[in-house]
């Protein structure tokens, strides 16, 4: 990461996130939403994930939205609370509702996993440039944003123009693509605003096969740098198969590739929040571009191995010595349920015989 030096704006973090979080209803068991009995509450928001795992790995962070003046928004402001994450920022709504979502308990990759959200009209969907705390959402070394709150509604997509247009001071501005086709409407154009929001961002964050979707293209992670080549850091991930990051703005740039692990995936929920809040942690360390996508990839494992939005990260050192092993060692790591839980000296315990 490129001007990671202190930050002189008073009230300054680490990072800060800015999106709608939700409240999650996991089911306590496997079936049909038509035929589960009874969920478990959890939180999911993917900028707010972002927060709460950097938090937990002792970075600052602060969460800038809005709320419902109801259970559900104290239930979220004091979740994301607990994780160490600055919410005085977050605003509450008397007139809109916090958002809610259902989904089953399988893969999201199978046929049977359903997701129910309940999120149109929400206190959320109500950002603007006029409803949100803007000093507070500009007073951090990186503003992490996603494509998500840009398909809210109009006012969202305004507030996401205002903080990403170019001003004296202006952080980092961290931008994860996260096209979700089913928020968008015909006509909204998504393409279009994702590239232009991902233009102007400094650190981008995009999965291969989102990019053929969303743009169209074809030809692996240098067609995608091709089409933006503004960006400082650009992460093409491509699945099981690894990411490749682009740095600096040199013609032609060779990116950097770093296979990802073998991992006994519980659920792919927040993966790719986790993925970035690693190397997001990495960078603000100032660690090589090899050990950023390292720790994006430890950072998903611990999220591909528990059943909920959000996973507690790594411990730093041992999250460290997995990212220091050499390149076969790396290659046969086998993560499950619990690795993160590994003590000193346990990073056997982990590994493929």
């Amino acid at each position: 990461m490129t001007a990671t030096g202190p930050c002189t704006t008073p009230g300054a973090v680490d990072v800060v996130a800015l999106g709608e979080s939700m409240v999650t209803f996991l089911p306590t068991r496997a079936g049909r939403l038509a035929d589960v009995p009874s969920f478990d509450r959890s939180i999911g928001g993917a900028e707010s994930n972002v927060a709460c795992m950097l938090a937990a790995a002792g970075h600052s962070t602060r969460w800038v939205s809005r709320v419902g003046d109801d259970g559900f928004g104290d239930h979220l402001v004091r979740a994301i609370g607990a994780y160490g994450v600055d919410v005085t920022a977050v605003r509450r709504d008397p007139a809109r509702p916090t958002g809610v979502y259902f989904r089953t308990a399988g893969d999201r990759a199978t046929d049977a996993h359903e997701v129910a959200y309940y999120r149109a009209g929400s206190a959320a969907s109500a950002m603007s440039p006029a409803t949100v705390d803007l000093p507070a959402a500009l007073a951090g070394r990186v503003l992490h944003l996603s494509g998500i709150t840009a398909a809210l509604s109009a006012g969202c997509l305004g507030l996401l123009r205002e903080l990403t247009a170019p001003r004296p001071g202006r952080p980092l501005i961290s931008f994860d693509v996260n096209h979700r086709s089913r928020l968008w409407r015909d006509g909204d154009g998504a393409g279009a605003v994702l590239l232009e929001l991902a233009r102007a961002a400094d650190i981008v964050f995009v999965g291969a096969d989102e990019a053929e979707q969303t743009w169209g293209v074809t030809g692996g992670p240098e067609a995608v740098r091709e089409l933006l080549p503004a960006p400082g850091l650009l992460v093409v991930k491509d699945g099981a198969r690894g990411a490749t990051l682009f740095e600096g703005h040199r013609r032609p740039s060779p990116g950097t590739f770093v296979p990802a692990l073998t991992v006994d995936v519980v659920a792919t929920t927040g993966a790719g929040d986790a993925f970035a809040a690693g190397f997001l942690s990495a960078a603000l360390r100032g660690l090589p571009p090899r050990q950023r996508l390292r720790h994006g990839h430890l950072w998903a494992a611990a999220a591909l191995t528990v059943p909920g939005d959000l996973a507690a990260p790594p411990a730093r050192g041992h999250a460290d010595r997995l990212a220091a092993l050499d390149d076969t060692a790396w290659g046969t790591l086998r993560l499950g349920p619990g690795w993160t839980a590994a003590t000193e000296g346990a990073d056997e315990e982990v590994r493929t015989p």
